[in-house]
C-alpha cells in the first residue's frame, strides 16, 4: 500500500475512514491521533493530514492540539455532500437513509420538471430525450453501469435544466442516490416498463413546454423509486 501514488492512498484512506465513521466503527466522541490512524491503516502521516481535512470539512472529525482527533456524530456532518451520503448508503443503515433522501427527491425533482418544462434549450430537450433512448436500450440490464449512465444523464440534465443554479447543485446528491442503488445491488436486473416509459413523459412534457404533465410524471418517477426500495427491504434476501 505504501507504493501506491499519493492520491491513490488519499483516496482509499479517505473512503475506508469515512465509512468506518459513517458506519460507526469509529464510534462517535472517540479521540484518536494521528499516528494511531497511520498504523491502523497502514499510511504515512502525511495522507492522514490530508484525509483528516476533508473529514473536517465534512463534520465528521475535529483536530485539536494536545487533544488529537475527535470523531463527530451525525449532527456534525455534512450530509448533502455526495462523499457522506456514498459513506450512508454503504453503511448499515442505508434502506432508512434511502428513504430520508426519497423524501429530498420528492420536493427538488417534480420542481425541477416543471420549471425545465419553460427553461429548457432544445439541446436540453434533445438530451432528455437521448437519455431515456438509453435507458430503454439497456432496460433489460437496469442494474448496470451502463443503464446507471443514461439514468444519472437523465436527472442531472434535468436538474440543469430548471435554470436554477441551486437545484442544478443537487444533481450530483441525485446521481450519488441512483449509484447507490446499483452499487448495493438495489435496482431490479430488469428496468419497470412504467418507470421508463415515465421518463419518456418527462422528457415529452419538458419539450411541449407543460410544467403540470412534467411535474407529475417526475413524481411520480420519485414515487415508484422510493417505493421499489421500500419492496426490497421487506426481502430478506435483498438486504
Amino acid at each position: 500500500m505504501a507504493t501506491a501514488p499519493f492520491q491513490q492512498l488519499h483516496d482509499t484512506m479517505l473512503e475506508q475512514l469515512g465509512q468506518d465513521i459513517v458506519g460507526g466503527l469509529l464510534a462517535t466522541g472517540t479521540t484518536v491521533s494521528a499516528d494511531e490512524i497511520a498504523t491502523r491503516y497502514d499510511v504515512s502521516r502525511t495522507v492522514v493530514r490530508e484525509v483528516v481535512r476533508v473529514l473536517e470539512s465534512l463534520g465528521l472529525a475535529s483536530v485539536r492540539r494536545r487533544v488529537g482527533i475527535t470523531i463527530l456524530g451525525p449532527d456534525h456532518w455534512n450530509t448533502l455532500d455526495p462523499h457522506v451520503i456514498r459513506w450512508q448508503l454503504a453503511g448499515p443503515h442505508r434502506f432508512e437513509q434511502l428513504s430520508i433522501l426519497s423524501e429530498l427527491r420528492s420536493g427538488i425533482e417534480p420542481l425541477a420538471a416543471r420549471l425545465a418544462a419553460t427553461r429548457a434549450t432544445p439541446q436540453q430537450c434533445g438530451e432528455l430525450t437521448a437519455a431515456v433512448i438509453g435507458m430503454a436500450s439497456t432496460s433489460r440490464a437496469a442494474d448496470t453501469d451502463a443503464y446507471l449512465g443514461h439514468d444519472s444523464d437523465f436527472h442531472r440534465t434535468l436538474l440543469a435544466a430548471s435554470g436554477n443554479p441551486m437545484l442544478r447543485a443537487m444533481s450530483q446528491i441525485v446521481v450519488e442516490i441512483l449509484a447507490g442503488r446499483t452499487r448495493h445491488s438495489l435496482m431490479p436486473h430488469e428496468a419497470d416498463p412504467d418507470a421508463v416509459h415515465l421518463h419518456g413523459v418527462v422528457a415529452s412534457a419538458v419539450q411541449a413546454g407543460d410544467p403540470d404533465a412534467a411535474e407529475a410524471a417526475m413524481r411520480s418517477i420519485v414515487t415508484e423509486s422510493a417505493e421499489a426500495v421500500a419492496t426490497m427491504r421487506k426481502s430478506p434476501s435483498d438486504v
